[in-house]
């Protein structure tokens, strides 16, 4: 059907085999990791309960978030039979049985499309709760590794987060290959399913480990830091455990869904749209070229991960010059591979420059990050300089940051897509979108350094607080504190590319919105002139501005809502603390608090929002789409990606600025821990908390899922008009299940919030 070479042959079969052996190199480092140390005897008391509270946690979301997969997998599978599949699928049905049956079709598409949307789920899933149980289980083993040596434990911390690094890239790429060569040109119908049931475990779980996250490090800091004086991992406090296990379910299990679900994305997008120019050229190249370069990705990321190591003087900067090493070797050996790649299989260079400007977009964020986030760098200093004369002017300064800090986002962003316009000038537009795709699948070839680079962060962060809580040597808590300083940079490193890559995803599902809507157009016989890919979105269509507008007002009810939610259990951890303090020999040392039940609230608070904020982001473009049509839904589209986009990147560094404020300060300067500097500096990043780990990064699986909505969606709204009774019913029902939605985000907060205060004052 494709009527491939030998030579595209042979090369998928090598890509499958080169998922496995990035899968099989995760299996490789795990074992690496379990052969270590586990410390002491106190130290292992203090990870068995990090380790409770996380599974714990993954648990309770498996049980919340399971009925919702199970209503989707069934929605999914009859989706083909209210909208008949593409002719690629009649198509393959053909080829594959030799006469055309369309009931047949259907019911094979119809499964092929819910098996995808189980596996793309499922793999989103594992890569999250995988992942971040080797992290917890590297967690002790990097806090003893550092009673000996620096190398060593950077090593553990560092293979320890790489192994979420390749589950990503394996995973990703095992999942996007076996659907192509099972259904080849009628891909997409099954690639979308897998896209989406990644992008919405990527949702829950960055949703609910970012409530669970923030809330247990916003009450431990104000009550612990702020109120009590006493330090960030002092054992006496009750949410100590609570917010160690949040670094694990927020920047971990979170992070790692969220980047895998782009990496998923991406692929679908790159195949829709090369699947346009197969059509143009009659060449399968355009389809084949994407999976290449991830392929030659994992390959080049178990190589630059692998030559990770601190050397023998142990510093900070040691510790990141190695992790930046790998990085670099990862992305010269993809350059190259690339150059070669274009230059003997594409028999064209446009190719190369596409995905070439996706991984210098990917350096290019990092720097802009590095430089607002920093300590190094003047933005931070200037916050940190503001703390002097209070909180208020340091949360204004940080503002400032924040602010400014998304317009250059916003100009890299803009600058990627001309790019594209350039490489392919003078060509139909199908070109330039299949060039910005090619830029998200080069940015995020090395996605198995950046989830490394990211995971490495609680790790080190984790094994810092059990260093402390467990009593451990100076030396060992020097380094422990050295690369916990490196892991809060990669942190906020890999939160730019991240946002970064929802973004050109985004633009880039936006042009296969584009040409799928035009496909179904074309099936309906609606004139070339009227397509939509002919006729663009039209802002000056009244329909159209509405629908950007609502767009544009989403991710900010969105960021609402999960912010809100953060202040909320934020309160009752606040209220529980307060009241553990008052237990009598609890701040002499001679009592243990009740870390479980500061878990227990986190735990429970994180789930409440997940499926609420989902109907939002589901059902919002369903409502759009059938009430002003399609061409509106998409100004729907443009409205979520740029408001989105702004509010995320604004989020995230100011978050990440107001937080490294407070370290600059905390390492002595304007007068250290506990001076007026530091306590304005911990309001800010409390304000900042919730800024930079939930709401900003929720907003890139929000906008992705919104995204693969509207194109599930697409060719039901083209056929169905609101003036049916049907659609003005699941309008009705829609709009019902949103407001439903905010109602009981709202009121069951305030509810939870009272009864916890009424409680806490009978005792």
């Amino acid at each position: 059907m494709l009527q491939a070479t030998l030579f595209e042959t042979v090369s998928l079969w090598v890509v499958l085999g080169i998922a496995l052996l990035g899968l099989a190199y995760a299996l490789f480092l795990r074992r690496q990791i379990m052969a270590e140390d586990k410390g002491t005897e106190k130290m292992q008391e203090v990870w068995n309960a990090i380790r409770s509270g996380a599974d714990a946690y993954l648990g309770r979301q498996l049980r919340t978030i399971l009925p919702l997969i199970i209503v989707l997998t069934v929605a999914l599978f009859f989706s083909v039979y209210v909208v008949p599949p593409s002719p690629e699928a009649a198509e393959w049905y053909r080829h594959h049985f030799g006469a055309e049956n369309l009931q047949a079709t259907k019911l094979i598409f119809g499964f092929g499309r819910a098996v995808a949307f189980i596996m793309g789920a499922f793999f989103s899933l594992m890569v999250g709760q995988f992942g971040m149980r080797m992290a917890v289980q590297a967690n002790v083993r990097v806090a003893a590794a550092a009673r000996s040596s620096f190398d060593k434990a950077l090593k553990i911390a560092y293979r320890a987060g790489t192994i979420t690094g390749m589950l990503t890239d394996g995973l990703g790429l095992f999942g996007g290959t076996i659907i192509f060569m099972v259904f080849q040109k009628a891909a997409p119908d099954a690639l979308l399913g897998f896209g989406f049931g990644g992008t919405l475990l990527a949702l829950f779980m960055r949703v609910g480990g970012g409530i669970y996250t923030k809330a247990a490090d916003v009450g431990a800091d104000l009550v612990g830091k702020v109120e009590a004086g006493i330090p960030e991992d002092d054992p006496r406090n009750a949410a100590v455990i609570a917010d160690l296990v949040g670094d694990n379910v927020g920047d971990c299990a979170g992070m790692a869904a969220d980047i895998f679900e782009s990496y998923e994305v991406t692929i679908v997008s790159g195949l829709i749209l090369g699947l346009s120019l197969v059509a143009l050229t009659g060449e399968i190249k355009w389809i084949i070229f994407p999976l290449l370069v991830r392929g030659i990705g994992v390959f080049s990321s178990i190589i630059g991960t692998y030559l990770v190591r601190g050397g023998k003087e142990g510093a900070k900067t040691n510790a990141l010059a190695a992790i930046n090493k790998g990085f670099y070797t990862s992305a010269a050996l993809c350059l190259v591979s690339f150059a070669f790649l274009a230059h003997f299989y594409m028999d064209e260079w446009r190719a190369f420059f596409s995905v070439g400007v996706g991984i210098i977009l990917a350096i290019v964020i990092d720097e802009l990050t590095k430089y607002f986030t920093h300590t190094e760098h003047a933005p931070v200093k200037e916050i940190a300089r503001s703390s002097q004369t209070g909180s208020a002017t340091l949360i204004l300064s940080g503002l400032s940051v924040g602010f400014e800090s998304t317009v250059w986002s916003i100009l890299v962003i803009a600058g990627t897509i001309l790019a594209a316009v350039v490489i392919y000038w003078g060509q139909p537009v199908a070109y330039v979108l299949y060039g910005v795709a090619m830029t998200g699948i080069g940015m995020l070839t090395l996605t198995g350094n950046n989830v490394a680079m990211d995971s490495f962060g609680p790790i080190a962060d984790n094994a810092n607080g059990i260093g402390e809580m467990a009593g451990l040597d100076k030396g060992a808590r020097q380094i422990m504190a050295d690369l916990d300083a490196v892991g809060n940079t990669t942190k906020a490193i890999t939160k730019g590319v991240a946002i970064g890559s929802a973004v050109i995803a985004a633009v880039s599902l936006f042009g296969s919105y584009l040409t799928d809507v035009t496909k179904v157009q074309e099936q309906l016989g609606v004139p070339e002139a009227l397509r939509l890919l002919f006729t663009g979105i039209r802002v000056s269509d009244p329909k159209v501005f509405i629908g950007m507008l609502i767009g544009g007002a989403v991710p900010w009810l969105f960021s609402s809502l999960t912010i809100n939610a953060v202040t909320r259990a934020a309160s009752l951890i606040v209220i529980e603390v307060r009241r553990q303090f008052k237990i009598p020999g609890l701040m002499e040392g001679t009592v243990k608090p009740d870390y479980k039940q500061a878990v227990g609230i986190c735990t429970v608070a994180a789930q409440k929002e997940l499926v609420g904020l989902a109907l939002m982001a589901v059902l919002t473009p369903i409502i759009v789409g059938l009430v002003l049509q399609v061409e509106a839904l998409g100004g729907f589209l443009a409205g979520v990606i740029l408001s989105g986009q702004l509010l995320a990147v604004f989020m995230a560094n100011a978050g990440g600025a107001w937080d490294n404020a407070k370290k600059l300060i905390e390492d002595g300067l304007y007068g250290g821990k506990g001076s007026d500097a530091h306590k304005a500096a911990v309001v800010g990043d409390t304000v900042g908390d919730p800024l930079k780990d939930t709401a900003g990064p929720a907003l890139n699986p929000m906008i992705k899922v919104i995204n693969l909505v509207s194109l599930l969606a697409a060719p039901l709204l083209i056929q169905y008009k609101i003036t049916s009774p049907g659609v003005i019913a699941v309008v009705v029902v829609c709009t019902v299940a949103v407001v439903w939605a905010i109602w009981y985000s709202k009121r069951e907060g305030a509810k939870e919030f009272h009864q916890v205060e009424d409680a806490v004052a009978k005792k």
